[in-house]
């Protein structure tokens, strides 16, 4: 059953569930829900790179940090199309662009943007965008471009979001977030493991979620990349447990959502993987960088791929079974 009014006892007490229990527990769930044989394989390419104003002390393109990212400025459409083809043509069904801005400013640039989404959408591939944060309008314009799901992080609890982040709210998300949703765009939303959060913090995130009115359809689990020149440069790497802990909850709290393996996954093994796609992950990002962090290849993922028995999920499955219907 499909829940929007979990409380944080229950959360608490299912975060908690003997890790074996959880795992079998979200690997029903799963199965009850989607088809386990499929992974959704999404790329990510950096369209504008650095000099953010934002102080997200995770992340490498704040203009703050030194951390020898180069500042690029926009790219043009037709080498964002030409990464988009190699990345269909690699098995990749969702393509997202992300701009290293705060948020979106009514623009020339914008407006590249949009050409940009109209582009990708033209090639049959699911478009997703992280621009920072937007207004109604704005998501309006770009669902009208063809934008098919927007990221925007929580990263962490409310209660710990200011430890991490300073320039802007936590509300400024969930603004940005219903912005989105008000325009008939599907929202990618989740967290970050990894920032020096306790497993309250982790918990509270997976409620924040859990009771939105519509479960985001898209629930990323990055495991924190630690990058020198960031205040969190020296954060201990995460435990692979936690992330299955947290790919389990999810599963289980947001049944037919695309819970996200997403970054850390090149120091996990193939075991490790497999724990995560039985615990209920069923979305990886793939491709050599995700933004400016390393990535597995794509070569590497077909090949895990073939030997677990998994195939890419076609472009806009949900859609086309409704049209069936």
């Amino acid at each position: 059953m499909i829940r929007n009014n979990w409380t944080l006892p229950e959360v608490e007490a299912l975060y908690n569930t003997p890790l074996l229990d959880l795992i079998y527990r979200a690997a029903t769930v799963h199965r009850e829900y989607n088809d386990t044989g499929e992974v959704q394989v999404c790329t990510l390419l950096s369209i504008k790179t650095g000099g953010c104003s934002e102080d997200c002390s995770y992340c490498p393109q704040a203009a703050r940090y030194h951390t020898g990212i180069d500042v690029q400025a926009l790219m043009k459409k037709d080498e964002v199309l030409e990464y988009a083809q190699k990345a269909k043509d690699a098995g990749s069904t969702r393509f997202c662009m992300g701009a290293a801005w705060r948020e979106v400013r009514d623009n020339r640039d914008f407006d590249r943007v949009l050409d940009m989404v109209k582009g990708v959408n033209e090639l049959g591939m699911e478009v997703c965008c992280t621009l920072g944060m937007l207004t109604e309008d704005q998501a309006k314009k770009l669902a009208d471009a063809g934008l098919y799901a927007y990221n925007h992080n929580l990263d962490t609890s409310a209660e710990y979001y200011g430890d991490i982040i300073t320039t802007r709210t936590y509300d400024d998300r969930l603004r940005t977030l219903d912005n989105v949703r008000k325009a008939g765009v599907s929202v990618c939303c989740g967290g970050i493991v990894g920032l020096g959060e306790t497993h309250e913090d982790r918990i509270r995130m997976l409620l924040t979620l859990a009771t939105m009115p519509e479960h985001p359809e898209s629930v990323p689990v990055n495991a924190l990349v630690p990058v020198k020149g960031t205040p969190l440069e020296n954060n201990a790497k995460v435990n692979v447990w936690d992330l299955v802990r947290m790919i389990a909850s999810a599963r289980i709290l947001m049944p037919k959502a695309m819970v996200r393996l997403s970054a850390g996954r090149t120091s996990m093994s193939i075991a490790d993987q497999t724990l995560c796609f039985m615990a209920g992950a069923n979305s990886i990002f793939a491709g050599e960088k995700l933004l400016t962090t390393p990535n597995p290849t794509f070569d590497e993922d077909m090949a895990m791929f073939d030997l677990l028995g998994l195939t890419p999920r076609e472009a806009f499955k949900g859609e086309k079974e409704l049209v069936q219907h």
